[in-house]
């Protein structure tokens, strides 16, 4: 039953009661209205294994399916919520990549966010879950909805093979660097391959070395040269790699900011992070979310949502 993570804010519910749960929930959507509350109370307060054993309990004692139930009580943006924190981690992750792929267009966001992000293990896992639920491999998917070399970084995260060691070779490292920099800032035009080798395969200890010696060579920071080398998707993933090998919860608490601010709000994005990173590391994301931007999470998504939308996020957040 413990959480998937230990810096989450949501973590084991005490003396928890599967069938007790399935009963309050069974009872909220009861007769004429919703008790939103319950369900909000219930389902923001239980780790991912804990809501597993609520929907078999639930099935268990009332013979329907509990994510089918809330689908049809509950609309909008609350409802995705809910319906994110009953999938296990790897099958929301494997919905979400197959609801950005859909129809004309592709949100390549998400398929940034989630791919950049999630270790070996966890793309593997998404990898089987995608073929079993949607009866395509994802990299077909993938290659069918992207293009040039955009679609072949996503290729390489998807074989989930990068180096997970800690090793750092410094010779290799400086090598890695003076590829990159000739790659990019000391040419004319990009040889884009040479990023992707070095960002995708090479471990993080080792690339953050690469990012040491790349500045000294080339006088710039590594996001920098990014930036100035590459445009569009392809710029997004490679700055998403490198952010999440230096700081995943500053990567986070950047995509968050950036859904909320300015004009209306992405909730696409403001969802899929708020469920998927509540009991992995949301504590750490709010506390680099203060240290960037000088103000709460908690207060951002107060000042961007409402109604129950904005109370189950509150709960995800957990206090200021």
């Amino acid at each position: 039953m413990a959480a998937i993570g230990n810096r989450g804010t949501v973590t084991e519910a005490a003396g928890f009661n599967a069938d007790a749960d399935a009963q309050k929930l069974r009872e909220a959507m009861k007769g004429a209205g919703t008790n939103e509350a319950v369900i909000i109370d219930v389902l923001a307060h239980r780790t991912n294994a804990q809501r597993q054993r609520i929907k078999e309990a639930y099935k268990q004692t009332v013979g329907k399916d509990l994510a089918d139930d809330l689908s049809s009580e509950l609309s909008g943006n609350f409802r995705s919520v809910v319906l994110g924190l009953l999938m296990l981690a790897p099958v929301y992750d494997a919905y979400e990549l197959k609801t950005a792929m859909k129809g004309a267009g592709t949100e390549e966001a998400c398929l940034i966010d989630i791919l950049a992000s999630r270790s070996n293990d966890e793309i593997k896992v998404i990898n089987t879950v995608y073929k079993k639920e949607y009866g395509k491999s994802l990299e077909d998917a993938v290659c069918g909805d992207t293009s040039g070399m955009f679609k072949r970084v996503l290729v390489s995260l998807l074989t989930a093979g990068r180096d997970e060691g800690n090793n750092v070779d410094e010779a290799q490292a400086s090598q890695d660097a003076k590829d990159i920099f000739e790659a990019g800032e000391a040419r004319w035009g990009t040889d884009e391959v040479k990023f992707l080798t070095v960002l995708c395969v090479r471990n993080r200890n080792h690339l953050l070395r690469v990012f040491d010696v790349y500045q000294k060579i080339s006088g710039k920071d590594i996001e920098d040269s990014i930036k100035r080398e590459m445009s569009g998707c392809l710029e997004d993933v490679f700055l998403a790699i490198v952010k999440c090998l230096r700081n995943k919860p500053a990567f986070f608490a950047e995509r968050l900011y950036k859904s909320m601010k300015g004009l209306g709000t992405t909730d696409s994005v403001l969802i899929r992070i708020m469920v998927s990173r509540a009991e992995i590391d949301m504590l750490d994301i709010k506390a680099q979310f203060l240290k960037m931007y000088g103000k709460t999470l908690h207060s951002f998504i107060k000042g961007d949502t409402s109604g129950d939308y904005r109370k189950i996020l509150l709960e995800l957040c957990g206090g200021e």
